[in-house]
């Protein structure tokens, strides 16, 4: 997502929540315009002014993953690059807190997200099982050690 690498978290979490289904069943007259589950993602969303807002091609799986990979990659921030957890958030100022469990093989790394001051992006510290990570961008090494990792991030 264009917004998340320009660090507009807000507008990335907008334009998230555009094609997410959920968001097109929040009211009984959402759910009569869009004419879709709500929990599958469609290819797409009508804009001509008769069926504007109906949804089109659901279960299209090409679709729901892409929007999984904006969620997950582009506001969480999570990344899997090589044998590195990469770390770069972009969130809507509002979220002070995020957790996330991440499983490598045998190993789980648990992250979480602090956000004090209501930045959209940036990193002001992290640390890796209490050591701190000097600077960002925030890259850790991925070990599948049976182990728990703890990764605290502060955003700011």
């Amino acid at each position: 997502m264009a917004f998340a690498r320009l660090g507009e978290g807000d507008r990335a979490k907008e334009l998230f929540d555009f094609f997410s289904p959920i968001q097109h069943s929040a009211s009984a007259a959402d759910v009569a315009r869009y004419k879709l589950e709500p929990y599958a993602v469609a290819a797409d969303i009508y804009a001509a002014p008769a069926p504007a807002g109906r949804g089109g091609w659901s279960w299209y799986t090409g679709a729901a993953g892409w929007l999984y990979r904006a969620g997950l990659e582009s506001i969480l921030g999570l990344r899997v690059a090589g044998n590195e957890l990469l770390l770069e958030p972009c969130i809507p100022r509002s979220w002070r807190r995020y957790d996330i469990e991440f499983w490598h093989g045998r190993t789980v790394y648990r992250i979480m997200v602090t956000n004090p001051f209501g930045a959209t992006s940036g990193i002001s510290h992290a640390e890796l099982d209490h050591l701190t990570i000097l600077r960002p961008p925030i890259r850790i090494p991925l070990v599948d050690d049976q182990n728990e990792h703890t990764i605290r991030v502060v955003m700011g």
